[in-house]
C-alpha cells in the first residue's frame, strides 16, 4: 500500500471516556491491529500538554507511549501558557516530522477547538495581549470568575453563552480580545475553509449517552483509586494553585474548591468524585455539541474497530 498523498492527516476524536485510547491500541498496535502501517499520534488535549498532570489528564500509559509514538504530550510546566495558535503550530511541526519518519499523523484528543482550529485555521481575532492576560489572570485570582463573566456578558454577549462557567481560559481570551480591540471577540470571523496545509480525514466514535456517562463516573472512580489525589498533592507542594493555568482543567480544579475546606477528608474526596463527574458529563455534552457541528465527519460506534479500520484504509489509502 501507498499513502495517496503527502499531506494526508487523520483526525480521529470522540468526547471524554469514549474510548479513542483503547481504539488507537487496537488500530496502530500489537500484532494483531488493523490498519498496516505505522502512525505517530498528534495529542489535542488541553491537559496532557503539561509536566506532572497524568493521572488526571489520563494520559497513555509508557507502554502504550513506548509502542505508538506521542507528540504533544509532557510539554509545558504547569504555570505555562498554552494558546490555540501554540497548539497549531506545535501540531504542524508534529505532523512533518512523523510524516518524514515514514508514519501517518494522526490527530487525536478530546480538545474540540484544538481540531477545528487544526483544519480550518485560526481565528481572525487579534494576537495575544500578553499585559491584558497577565491582568486578568491576576482579577480572576483575586475576585474569581463570576465578576469577569459578568463583565463578558455585558461586553460579548454571545461569546458569554459559548463559553462554560468553568472555561477560564477562554473566558479570558474573549475579555483579553475586547480589552485589547474595543471589540467582542464574537464580531471576528471565523475561517469556515480548510487550511491548505493538510487533507484532513476526520473521524469521530460515540456512544449512546447512558453509556458514555456511565464510563465517565467509572473513569472519575478509577482515576481516584490510581493516586489522584496524591498527584495533587505533590503539585500543591511544588507551588502550584487554583491560579496555575494547569490547574484549571477539570480533574484538578474541583480540588481547589473553597468549599472543601470545611469538610473532613472523607467528605471532601466524596464531593471531589461527585464535582468532576458532573463537569466531565457536561463537559461530554458540550463536545458532542460541538464535534457535530464540524462539517464532513464521519461518525461510527466507540466498538466499531474493524469498520473504522476499512474506512481509514479506503480513505487514506490506496493498493
Amino acid at each position: 500500500m501507498t499513502i495517496v498523498s503527502k499531506n494526508k492527516v487523520l483526525a480521529l476524536f470522540g468526547p471524554t471516556a469514549c474510548g479513542k485510547t483503547a481504539l488507537l491500541e487496537r488500530l496502530f498496535t500489537g500484532p494483531q491491529r488493523l490498519l498496516p502501517f505505522d502512525a505517530g499520534i498528534v495529542s489535542a488535549d488541553s491537559i496532557q500538554i503539561y509536566r506532572g498532570l497524568d493521572i488526571g489528564s489520563a494520559k497513555p500509559e509508557a507502554t502504550l507511549l513506548q509502542n505508538l509514538p506521542h507528540a504533544l504530550i509532557d510539554i509545558r510546566d504547569p504555570q505555562e501558557s498554552f494558546s490555540l495558535g501554540d497548539f497549531v503550530q506545535l501540531a504542524d511541526q508534529a505532523c512533518r516530522n512523523f510524516i518524514a519518519e515514514g508514519r501517518v499523523p494522526v490527530l487525536s484528543g478530546g480538545t474540540a477547538y484544538y481540531i477545528k482550529a487544526f483544519i480550518y485555521g485560526l481565528p481572525t481575532a487579534p494576537p495575544a495581549d500578553l499585559a491584558v492576560r497577565a491582568a486578568l489572570q491576576a482579577e480572576l485570582a483575586a475576585t474569581g470568575a463570576e465578576i469577569l463573566r459578568t463583565e463578558l456578558q455585558r461586553v460579548d454577549p454571545l461569546s458569554y453563552t459559548r463559553i462554560a462557567p468553568a472555561d477560564h481560559y477562554r473566558l479570558l481570551r474573549a475579555l483579553e480580545v475586547f480589552r485589547s480591540s474595543g471589540r467582542p471577540l464574537s464580531s471576528y470571523e471565523l475561517p469556515t475553509m480548510p487550511r491548505p496545509d493538510w487533507d484532513v480525514v476526520p473521524v469521530a466514535i460515540d456512544r449512546p449517552r447512558e453509556e458514555l456517562y456511565r464510563r465517565i463516573d467509572t473513569r472519575v472512580q478509577q482515576l481516584l483509586a490510581a493516586g489522584l489525589p496524591a498527584e495533587i498533592a505533590v503539585l500543591r507542594a511544588s507551588g502550584y494553585d487554583q491560579a496555575t493555568p494547569a490547574m484549571k482543567g477539570i480533574g484538578y480544579s474541583e480540588f481547589f474548591d473553597p468549599s472543601l475546606s470545611g469538610l473532613q477528608p472523607e467528605a471532601a474526596l466524596a464531593a471531589v468524585r461527585e464535582a468532576i463527574a458532573l463537569h466531565s458529563r457536561r463537559y461530554a455534552k458540550r463536545q458532542l455539541t460541538f464535534m457535530r457541528a464540524l462539517p464532513g465527519v464521519s461518525w461510527f460506534p466507540a466498538e466499531a474497530a474493524e469498520q473504522i479500520a476499512e474506512y481509514i484504509r479506503r480513505t487514506l489509502w490506496s493498493n
